[in-house]
């Protein structure tokens, strides 16, 4: 027989949305119960940069940053198109100022130059970009600090090690708790709310089949497989965020992992150097102004690939000249680094010629000498008549020649369960499944950034809609109305 917890809250999952739930839940007067498979907490805050974004903070006004919410709002209607929820977004815009006060209150350390415009995605207007000096990880020390304040009898009780399997139900089909195998024994959490934050599927390679219907190359969470997405339609819930999927602009591969990307080790985006390579698909043609300033376009066209697998071909000389940290092809890497990593790292080739590169890296002979010689053409005539390409500094013509092999990659999901403005989830009849809440990315990125990325709007979002969900859960445990 299971053993049997009760509670007024239980929360699957303690990311960043997870913990701003449980613990806001916490101080308004609820017991909770927070459930997490991993053996620790945290998430993907243990891989994230952090950003957040918002505005009207205190940290904008005292640095003379004139912005609005509405700003905030038609900002992410262009990046995305107008493809994010207007519901979901303008509820958050309104109350992302307060969430990054508040993490600011609880101790979050701000990097000094926030807010600022990052240029990882399509660009805001405004300087609303925050994030900690130790990125991810300065959030989780503020929200761990945060939970350590609750964790107690009557407060928050944090299990780890424990993966929930199933979803209880009462006769009327209400959610009533959670089944969970906490360390290899049987538990139940009796609650009258709960509440999935369990991340995505970007490491679920089956599931992202499923789903998307592209190959998975992943810099996820290795926890992120799904589980609440699966835990939800296990209580008849509706997806939302199909055809929203977009991937990250390229990764190296993992150099022991089939299937994964090393984020840490990703080119530097020309739209912060001028580009001196060129990328091409595996026939060797390239498909892309490598100048093109908009991430955005240049994500949407990796996404057009076949199997979404690019080589950057450069050489010596390009190369030699990669120095500084605003110049490096590769992130953190100098030119001796890149030069160690050739014909020794996975993904990474050198050779004499340009032929002899494109068999080393698995790329089409003929299409890349061909290629690599109609841009030395292009190079010598001033102009790019195949794409438009401005920035013509070299033709590749140095021995030895260099091929980085990248892909689209997945760092976050864009389908997941479909919510209300309450961040209650949705049956397939478009009607509220009683006592089931879902927040961060469980939710699906397209929820809050549509067919886009957009600085800031899945962790803010998390974090804002897991604070204002453990807000009125915690009141509701004080009126009976939970």
């Amino acid at each position: 027989m299971s053993a049997v917890t009760a509670a007024d809250v239980v929360v699957v999952g303690a990311g960043a949305a997870g913990i701003a739930c449980a613990v806001r839940a916490a101080r308004a007067g609820a017991r909770v119960v927070l459930v997490e498979k991993d053996t620790r907490i945290g998430g993907t805050l243990h891989l994230t940069g952090g950003h957040l974004a918002a505005a009207g903070t205190r940290r904008q006004r005292e640095r003379g940053i004139d912005d609005t919410p509405q700003d905030h709002l038609d900002d992410l209607t262009r990046i995305s198109r107008g493809t994010a929820r207007r519901d979901l977004a303008d509820r958050f815009v309104r109350h992302a100022a307060a969430t990054v006060d508040w993490l600011v209150d609880l101790g979050l350390d701000l990097a000094p130059e926030t807010p600022r415009i990052v240029h990882g995605h399509e660009p805001y207007g405004t300087p609303r970009t925050y994030y900690g000096v130790d990125a991810g990880m300065s959030l989780l020390a503020v929200l761990e600090r945060e939970l350590d304040h609750v964790a107690r009898p009557g407060g928050v009780e944090v299990w780890t090690r424990a993966a929930v399997v199933g979803l209880l139900t009462d006769a009327g089909g209400r959610v009533v708790g959670v089944e969970a195998d906490r360390a290899g024994a049987d538990v139940e959490v009796r609650a009258p709310a709960v509440v999935l934050a369990t991340g995505g599927y970007g490491a679920s390679p089956e599931l992202f089949a499923e789903l998307e219907g592209v190959p998975l190359v992943s810099a996820a969470s290795r926890t992120s497989t799904g589980d609440g997405i699966h835990l939800g339609l296990s209580a008849g819930a509706r997806l939302q965020g199909q055809g929203m999927h977009l991937p990250s602009f390229g990764g190296l591969p993992d150099a022991a992992t089939p299937g994964r990307a090393n984020w840490a080790d990703r080119q530097l985006l020309t739209a912060e150097r001028p580009p001196v390579e060129i990328y091409v698909d595996a026939r060797g043609r390239r498909w892309v102004a490598e100048d093109e300033p908009s991430i955005d376009e240049k994500e949407r066209a990796l996404a057009r690939l076949d199997d979404g697998t690019f080589w950057t071909v450069f050489d010596e000389a390009a190369l030699t000249e990669a120095s500084g940290s605003r110049r490096r092809l590769v992130v953190g890497k100098e030119p001796d680094e890149v030069r160690a990593m050739a014909n020794r790292r996975v993904g990474v080739h050198a050779a004499g010629s340009v032929a002899e590169l494109a068999l080393a890296a698995g790329i089409d002979a003929d299409g890349l000498v061909a290629t690599v010689a109609e841009y030395g053409e292009a190079v010598a005539a001033g102009t790019d008549p195949r794409f438009g390409r401005r920035h013509l500094p070299a033709p590749i013509a140095t021995p030895p020649f260099y091929a980085i092999r990248n892909h689209a990659i997945t760092l976050v999901t864009f389908q997941g369960l479909d919510v209300d403005d309450a961040m209650r989830v949705r049956s397939e009849h478009g009607v509220p499944i009683d006592g089931l809440y879902a927040v961060g990315e469980v939710i699906g990125a397209g929820a809050t950034c549509g067919n886009s990325f957009c600085s800031g709007m899945l962790l803010t979002p998390a974090i804002t809609f897991g604070r204002l969900l453990g807000d009125r859960l915690g009141a509701a445990t004080r009126t009976g109305a939970a």
